[in-house]
């Protein structure tokens, strides 16, 4: 008998919260994924969509306000130019890939009642298609960073460049969680490391060996995008 796309996507989501631990939040990310489709993995329980592009999310959510629980991820890559209207749209933004956006979103979410919530992205390995800090750079950025008191700074985002062995892609994981660590360590006021935002569909197994607490799966829940 052939499983509908809504009992798929259901028994999909039931099968990987059975393997996660209880310390993992699952980002259901619905870039071009339809509003159906996001519905039937509300009702399968999850609050945290992540996606990447604001107009996008923007016509979601006006049809969506009847879920006033949900929880908006901006996971893409942020323009300087549309800072103002993400802090707007979502409550998380795991992409702030620089000083100059952090200080802008700073500087913009200091009218605002709730700080929003940050990750900064780092990019461990050479990527021309990934935005992010080195290591080195975001060390020497900290106090810099630790000035942005409107954010929530509470972790690292990483993505690792596709098509590495399991193993590489496992170094950068941990590599990320070492950097996580090394910064906790330093005990900044207004930088906490709680969070490390990484693991896609193909590789979020290996993130969770790696200490994640937030994956963002897309293609594995909804299948190919359009």
């Amino acid at each position: 008998m052939t499983v509908s796309p809504v009992n798929a996507i259901a028994q999909t989501l039931a099968h990987i919260r059975q393997t996660l631990p209880d310390t993992v939040t699952l980002i259901a990310v619905t870039k071009t994924v339809s509003v159906e489709k996001m519905r039937v993995a509300y009702a399968a329980g999850v609050r945290d969509f992540g996606e990447s592009r604001l107009q996008e999310t923007i016509d979601k959510q006006a049809l969506l306000q009847d879920l006033p629980d949900i929880t908006w991820h901006l996971i893409g890559h942020l323009q300087r130019n549309k800072a103002a209207k993400a802090l707007e749209h979502f409550q998380w933004i795991h992409s702030v890939d620089s000083l100059t956006l952090a200080q802008r979103l700073n500087s913009l979410a200091d009218r605002l009642p709730l700080k929003p919530s940050v990750c900064l992205q780092v990019k461990l390995m050479p990527d021309p298609s990934k935005f992010g800090w080195a290591g080195a750079e975001l060390l020497a950025d900290l106090p810099a960073l630790n000035d942005c008191s409107n954010l929530n700074i509470v972790g690292l985002m990483t993505i690792p460049p596709y098509g590495l062995a399991p193993a590489v892609t496992q170094s950068v994981f941990n590599q990320t969680r070492d950097l996580s660590d090394q910064i906790r360590q330093q005990q900044w006021s207004n930088i906490q490391m709680r969070h490390l935002s990484m693991g896609m569909s193909d590789d979020y197994p290996l993130a969770i060996e790696s200490g994640a607490t937030m994956i963002r799966l897309g293609r594995v829940l909804f299948g190919d995008r359009n």
